[in-house]
């Protein structure tokens, strides 16, 4: 099993497209993969053997894909990350959708799970001060 500091910022959005594909669908298959992630189907099968190989994912050439128990957690725990990241953005920082999706697909590969967790217990801290107007007018 592989620890997911050991995972690259693309396998980690493999992860996270394959939890979108199979919640929507039950199963992903390459295709959806490369579709959704606007890339070539060809490349879509070397990284598919490679989180087969860290036992991430269910693979097999030309058959579905679906996420192990430990694939869907570490999927689970970015897909948590971008969703709160990019509410912090939109929410507090008042950036527009687009740059608050971006960014936060980026920050949610680099932030390690203890600063993750600092900064989401700071944030619970600012919506729960009351004299907190976060500097609007």
């Amino acid at each position: 099993m592989i620890k997911k500091e050991y995972l690259s910022e693309s396998l980690e959005d493999y992860l996270e497209t394959i939890l979108e594909l199979q919640t929507a669908k039950t199963v992903a298959r390459s295709k959806d993969i490369a579709d959704k992630m606007d890339i070539k189907r060809g490349s879509v099968t070397g990284m598919l053997k490679k989180l087969a190989g860290f036992r991430l994912v269910n693979y097999e050439p030309y058959g579905y894909v679906t996420l192990t128990p430990e694939g869907k957690k570490i999927a689970l725990e970015i897909k948590r990350r971008h969703i709160f990241l990019k509410d912090f953005f939109l929410r507090i920082l008042e950036v527009d959708e687009e740059t608050a999706d971006l960014t936060a697909c980026r920050m949610e590969h680099a932030m390690n799970k203890q600063t993750f967790k600092k900064f989401r217990d700071f944030i619970k801290k600012i919506d729960s001060c009351p004299h907190c107007e976060l500097g609007r007018d």
